[in-house]
């Protein structure tokens, strides 16, 4: 076997010819000079070979690390003429056609910086950070390029912030296949609107059979007019907070008119009181039914949110839109203002609500998704820009797998 057939084998090269090779000890370099198998001259497009005009400069690709070393490819590309085509640069077999990194180079940084942070990366394939992050986000713009959002039937969207100063984003999520498939800067109407008119199409809007946000009047006007086919589910987790929000300012108002000696009573009841019932121990609901006797407004509430855990629990409509109608008549007849302030949204959105019952759809899902993203974020200790963090995103939780984007062959890391 010769040398440069071991250096083939080696390092795993297809379609490649080493020529010869060098080692350059003082800057830990290995220098590879190739060429394309079988004299190369093919068409990048559609791959026919073509006919030799001219051999351009020489040019160097930096391949991944090995044993430490750092490896670079040597070739002076030609350029062709095609038949199809015209005057073309020859297709180069281990690398896109101006990019100064090899395939292999970028499916290692691309699943390193899934894993790890762009510093470690960066350290890893042996390459400054700087450098590192210019070729990222290179990498992810052309390997998303051309890239459209395909089959879209259930939608979430949230806001999340990404720098100081009361920055934010706006995400939109699959949720059918829990991935992010479009993220914006801002969160008002205008940016949701840009969303389902740059992204999406007539058709795709009429696609959407299924949304769930909060109770963003943004969000809900512009999912109501862009999709009409779409049934809107607010998110449970909203609603719940919505009401323990309610039931904690009937604790707060009770606790400001107590004396001292009440105070004491009162002292340690709100996480209680948001608890579920599901979840509370006996002794917990003893303490909470001891205030039927002590403070009877407060008990008043959070039997009204015990009650209304039942709703998510039914599977016909129409019995959940009774027990809805039951459940404000009683909460309007408890005379707790706050109680009475969330009947009044409730009834609002009563036909936003009821399609839960038919289909349980939460933001559950975009709330993990959100979770991965801060822990990109963090771990990269905050962006500059929205653009690298937009980046990371589609990298991490895209609804495009891009180191799969990659050829088979050269997935060696």
């Amino acid at each position: 076997m010769t040398v440069s057939k071991f250096i083939r084998k080696l390092l795993k090269l297809k379609d490649v010819i080493v020529v010869r090779f060098e080692f350059r000890g003082r800057n830990g370099e290995f220098h590879l000079w190739v060429k394309p198998l079988k004299n190369g001259a093919l068409c990048p497009e559609c791959r026919r070979r073509g006919r030799i005009l001219r051999t351009m400069d020489h040019r160097l690709w930096q391949d991944v690390p090995i044993c430490g070393w750092s490896v670079l490819f040597h070739y002076r590309p030609r350029e062709i003429m095609c038949r199809r085509h015209g005057r073309v640069q020859e297709l180069i077999p281990w690398a896109d056609a101006y990019a100064r990194v090899t395939y292999r180079f970028e499916y290692g940084m691309l699943l390193y910086c899934q894993l790890m942070t762009q510093k470690g990366a960066a350290k890893i394939l042996h390459v400054p950070k700087s450098t590192l992050s210019d070729q990222l986000h290179r990498t992810i713009g052309r390997l998303r390029e051309g890239h459209r959002i395909r089959d879209l039937k259930t939608i979430g969207m949230d806001e999340i912030s990404y720098c100081k100063g009361r920055k934010y984003a706006t995400v939109v999520y699959d949720l059918d296949r829990s991935r992010v498939v479009w993220v914006g800067r801002g969160k008002g109407r205008e940016t949701i609107d840009r969303f389902f008119n740059e992204a999406l199409s007539d058709y795709q809007k009429g696609q959407i059979l299924w949304a769930c946000c909060d109770m963003s009047a943004a969000y809900i006007g512009a999912i109501e007019e862009h999709c009409p086919k779409a049934t809107l589910v607010l998110d449970r987790f909203h609603i719940v907070k919505a009401l323990n929000e309610a039931v904690d300012e009937v604790r707060k108002q009770q606790w400001r008119e107590a004396s001292d000696h009440e105070r004491k009573v009162l002292r340690g009841l709100r996480w209680l009181l948001f608890m579920h019932s599901a979840h509370r121990s006996k002794k917990d609901s003893r303490i909470l039914n001891a205030l039927r006797k002590g403070n009877r407004r407060i008990h008043r509430a959070w039997v009204l949110k015990d009650e209304f855990e039942q709703f998510w629990e039914y599977g016909a409509p129409w019995a959940a839109e009774r027990f809805i109608k039951r459940w404000c008549t009683a909460a309007l007849q408890s005379r707790l203002e706050p109680i009475r302030d969330f009947v009044k949204m409730l009834r609002k959105h009563v036909h936003r609500i009821l399609p839960f019952i038919e289909k349980a759809i939460t933001n559950a899902k975009a709330e993990g998704l959100n979770r991965i993203i801060r822990n990109v974020k963090n771990r990269a200790s905050g962006f500059r820009s929205l653009p690298a963090f937009v980046d990371m995103i589609f990298l991490t939780v895209g609804d495009l797998d891009i180191p799969a984007q990659i050829p088979v062959k050269f997935r060696t890391v």
